[in-house]
């Protein structure tokens, strides 16, 4: 049974595939080619699914951080003896700089290993399981290292440590004395198709060098935001764009599957697809954290895999596979235990074929925050954006599965009505860049009104004294706190300050982490307290004028994150649960920190003009 935290991982990128790696040096998540893939190691879901470990013997005192704010991995080892070092990255292609950043990755990962102080030993497992552990490859010793033989994949891993293969694994060990180092590149093809050439010990460094430069170019070139925990926020970006499918623009929710929202629970589910909510909401938020220049990119992305949902009367497929795809059927993995026998593993997800009203909205808010990379838009995007508008008109009456994606029955959803709201209201602020005909305006100023009457007398429940999850429903739920948000009400409005305050007395625990709900869903088991969420109410105080409630509680949610700065979707029984990283929460970290800095500055600028003779002598 795999027992080791999830907070215990950190995270490689290169923007086509990802590699989760643990304090002590072990490779337990690493899926080539892309996110979805099956994976090559997945010891995270069972001792049995493969591992590629560097590490030292004995004990050691571990720190890790990524290299000025990149997705280089350092972590440092010291033990009794030494101090050894080992950098980890998946490559870049070479010489990728800005916004090429993951365009032609070479789907290798690298790892180098300094000595710095005194002698420690070095030891090396590398166990591939390639299709997610059902394989178990014929390792055989090469010149330069080991390659498998058997399956989908081949692998070869090329060092400068001696390796004793047995059968499907390979061990070894290496003494270093200061200045020493080893090195090992482990690339990845396609088994019926040439090998390409694996770095060398020598090349590995250059190759890490360049794949460092990559990272602090797209960061010196993206990031600009300058307010609290600034590194923080801009680190989150990073992450962000390490969830970005580069060839495409496609934005995945998280890099795992089937991690549970509950040790032992069933709800696990696989969030390496891209729901255009969950990327929306990214790119929202790289507004703040990177300045995104892909905007128009995951725009021509979402036309690609969608250009008729807007005009039938079915609903807008809500999520697709990296590449477009829209078959994601789910299934399980039955072979696997699962992390801490949370069974089962899924990969693909059902919810795929849900109808969830919220993503017209989603889609048109992001492409309205971010007009200034998108616009002038070609012909084809205005119609599709023009036609999701005219989806929300169409849809807003009509119930759904809502965004936490509940699978029981449909129900009018008080955040889907909210989002069609917002679908109209964006179109009508984007109509001259849409080419919005006199009718095309007429009919979504009708229907905005429509919404809002609908919203205001039906989604505020009299008797419960707050936004309530659905029409005529008493449940609270959490997404009601985006009301102020998307600027449907002021954050001071009596019924959102009654709203922030009922789900901030209900729908918390003990840390003041916010729940989604609490009415049975249809599903077995329970949940963590949803990090997204959390950072929402931080969002809600600070529009609601409370700024040191706002900022006491983010620091809070701060302390949760790991070593490296990740967050997981949830947080309960003392730890981080869920798949990982995830992008809505670190979604909601920028758009958080970015709330309580306007709420702050706002707040000192009236304090200023209240006192003009003070901020002058100031």
């Amino acid at each position: 049974m795999t027992a080791i935290p999830i907070a215990d991982h950190a995270f490689l990128s290169d923007c086509n595939s990802t590699a989760l790696v643990t304090s002590d040096g072990s490779v337990d998540w690493l899926a080539f080619p892309r996110f979805d893939s099956p994976t090559v190691c997945a010891r995270l879901l069972d001792d049995r699914a493969g591992h590629f470990r560097v590490g030292v013997a004995g004990d050691a005192e571990v720190t890790r951080r990524y290299v000025d704010g990149t997705l280089v991995l350092e972590t440092t080892f010291r033990t009794t003896d030494g101090v050894v070092r080992l950098t980890d990255a998946l490559a870049l292609g070479a010489g990728e700089r800005d916004h090429e950043v993951g365009r032609n990755a070479p789907h290798a990962l690298l790892r180098h290993v300094v000595c710095d102080e005194g002698t420690a030993t070095v030891e090396v497992e590398f166990v591939p399981r390639p299709e997610y552990g059902r394989t178990s490859p014929l390792l055989r010793s090469a010149a330069s290292g080991v390659g498998t033989h058997g399956g989908p994949d081949a692998l070869d891993l090329a060092t400068d440590v001696d390796l004793r293969v047995e059968d499907d694994r390979a061990h070894g060990r290496a003494v270093l004395v200061a200045g020493d180092t080893a090195s090992f590149a482990l690339q990845w093809s396609r088994s019926w198709e040439p090998r390409p050439a694996v770095p060398d010990a020598a090349e590995v460094r250059e190759r890490l060098d360049d794949t460092l430069a990559g990272w602090s170019s797209w960061a010196a070139h993206h990031q600009s935001y300058d307010g609290i925990h600034r590194d923080l926020v801009r680190f989150s970006g990073a992450v962000l764009q390490g969830l970005t499918f580069q060839p495409t623009g496609a934005i995945v929710a998280a890099a795992t599957t089937s991690l549970p929202e509950v040790v032992g629970g069933d709800r696990n589910w696989d969030y390496r697809h891209t729901w255009l909510r969950d990327a929306a909401m990214t790119l929202d938020a790289l507004w703040v954290a990177a300045c995104p220049d892909e905007a128009d990119q995951f725009l021509a992305w979402l036309l690609g895999v969608a250009p008729t949902g807007h005009d039938d009367q079915e609903p807008l497929q809500i999520m697709f596979g990296v590449a477009g795809e829209h078959d994601l059927a789910e299934r399980t993995l039955d072979h696997l235990d699962g992390w801490r026998d949370s069974r089962p593993v899924r990969v693909g997800n059902g919810a795929a074929r849900q109808r969830q009203h919220d993503v017209y909205g989603e889609v048109l808010d992001a492409v309205s925050r971010l007009r200034d990379q998108v616009v002038p838009l070609d012909g084809p995007t205005r119609r599709m954006l023009r036609g999701l508008a005219d989806a929300a008109v169409r849809d807003w009456q009509r119930p759904d599965k809502g965004i936490w994606e509940i699978r029981g029955d449909p129900r009018h959803y008080l955040h889907s009505k909210l989002m069609c709201w917002v679908a109209v209201d964006r179109a009508l602020r984007l109509a001259d860049d849409l080419e919005a005909s006199s009718q095309d305006r007429a009919r979504w100023r009708d229907a905005r009104s429509a919404m809002r009457t609908a919203i205001l007398a039906e989604g505020f429940h009299d008797d419960v004294g707050a936004f309530t999850q659905a029409f005529g429903s008493r449940d609270l739920d959490a997404s009601a706190l985006r009301i102020p948000l998307v600027g449907f009400l002021p954050g001071d409005d009596d019924r959102v300050v009654a709203t922030t305050a009922a789900i901030a007395e209900h729908l918390t625990d003990e840390r003041g982490f916010v729940r989604r709900y609490r009415n049975d869903d249809g599903l077995d088991g329970d949940e963590g307290s949803f990090l997204l969420c959390t950072f929402w109410l931080v969002q809600a105080l600070a529009a609601g004028h409370e700024v040191a409630r706002a900022r006491d509680l983010f620091e809070t949610v701060l302390a949760v994150r790991n070593d490296v700065d990740l967050l997981a979707e949830e947080y309960g029984d003392g730890e981080l649960l869920g798949n990982f990283p995830q992008a809505f929460s670190h979604v909601g970290l920028v758009n958080a920190a970015w709330s309580i800095t306007r709420a702050e500055r706002e707040g000192r600028a009236e304090r200023a003009s209240d006192h003009p003779t003070d901020a002058t002598s100031a």
